[in-house]
């Protein structure tokens, strides 16, 4: 009976403290009677209640605290805020609630933007600047994680060959390489062809014809080659495996697979950019032999070089290490166009304009970003000497 009794009174003193308001209306101007505890634990249950009430009327002549059992910070900001506290008689023989109230006419709270009011241009031009900061650091951070994850798959696989998906895989690698090979090779051998024949125009005035030879070598190669096969490829495959997973996501066909257990990494993810990894060495030696044919045409042309010649000339000032150095990036510069294509292919929400949208930034970030590895590998090959 004693515990009880003792919950009783509990629940009794609860209801006593919970904070409750009225308004009194008077000749002279209504005053507003609040008691409980009004504080930061309790206000949030009473706080809409009393802002729809005093919606629409007039302001009040005073508010009356003395049946207020507690007040903090909080509750006297939210009086302040909804009542308009400087305009009213705190009624109140506590000196700690007196402090309060005026502390809370003082420092207000904070006002709030108006919507249809616009920002300065200055102020609209930092907000979305950290807004695209956020947004892309937040891509970046799960970015690395789908790259950790097709890493695990890859792992995985070899441990279990049988679960690798290789009719998909060789279906990619057809799509991604051989499929590639008639633009890629045209554009290598124009590119050759440009090169030899502006650097042939720009050395003819220092008598040194003969070093367009080495500048093609050089030039395609070590840089261009791999480069410019790797943007085609990116502008090519990279927005098909984006459009090709977006409309997957879009058309529930990702959840359906999910729901049967498969996993979207192995099955979409891993084929295509294990595709690129495997195809994208073959296509940029492809382009490199297709610009030193290139480069042969524009040295017959303009030098008026025999083809032999053009090939013993060649064969003397190739560098293998010109060539190594091409070949060692093809790697990375596949796994960022394939990473960044599937990637961009799962964060669709489900509408077309999503899809075209996603497609974009897949080939604008892959390309961006196979340039900035570039522009990193060519310091770092530099700074050792290669």
């Amino acid at each position: 009976m004693t515990a009880n009794a003792g919950k009783e009174r509990r629940s009794e003193q609860r209801q006593n403290d919970a904070p409750s308001f009225s308004v009194n209306r008077e000749t002279d101007g209504a005053a507003l009677v609040v008691k409980g505890e009004w504080s930061a634990l309790t206000v949030g249950g009473v706080e809409k209640r009393l802002r729809r009430e005093l919606a629409g009327h007039p302001p009040l002549r005073a508010v009356d605290l003395e049946g207020v059992t507690k007040l903090d910070t909080t509750g006297a900001l939210l009086l302040q805020e909804a009542l308009g506290a400087e305009k009213n008689d705190f009624i109140t023989d506590n000196p700690q609630y007196k402090r309060l109230l005026e502390l809370a006419v003082e420092s207000p709270g904070p006002k709030l933007p108006d919507e249809n009011e616009k920002p300065a241009l200055g102020v609209r031009f930092l907000h979305d600047l950290g807004k695209t900061i956020t947004e892309e650091y937040r891509l970046a951070i799960q970015m690395v994680g789908f790259l950790g994850e097709y890493i695990v798959t890859c792992l995985r696989l070899v441990r279990r060959p049988k679960a690798l998906p290789f009719t998909s895989l060789v279906y990619h690698m057809q799509q991604v390489g051989v499929s590639a090979v008639p633009i890629v090779s045209l554009l290598a051998f124009l590119i050759g062809l440009v090169i030899a024949y502006m650097g042939a125009q720009q050395l003819a005035m220092f008598g040194a014809e003969i070093f367009t030879i080495k500048l093609v070598e050089i030039t395609t190669l070590r840089e261009l080659g791999v480069l410019l096969t790797s943007i085609v490829v990116a502008g090519r495959s990279g927005s098909s495996f984006t459009a090709q997973i977006g409309a997957m996501v879009a058309n529930e066909e990702v959840a359906a697979m999910r729901t049967m257990g498969l996993s979207p990494m192995t099955r979409l993810a891993f084929p295509r950019i294990t595709a690129l990894v495997l195809m994208l060495p073959a296509l940029v030696f492809l382009a490199d032999i297709m610009s030193i044919l290139g480069g042969g045409v524009a040295a017959m042309t303009i030098m008026d070089m025999a083809p032999a010649s053009y090939a013993a000339r060649m064969q003397a000032d190739i560098n293998l290490g010109n060539f190594a150095v091409g070949m060692v990036k093809t790697p990375f510069f596949a796994v960022i166009i394939g990473v960044i294509g599937c990637f961009q292919g799962f964060q669709v929400t489900g509408s077309a304009e999503s899809v075209g949208r996603l497609t974009t930034h897949s080939v604008v970030e892959a390309i961006f970003m196979v340039i900035v590895c570039d522009a990193m590998f060519a310091l770092f090959f530099t700074g050792i000497g290669v």
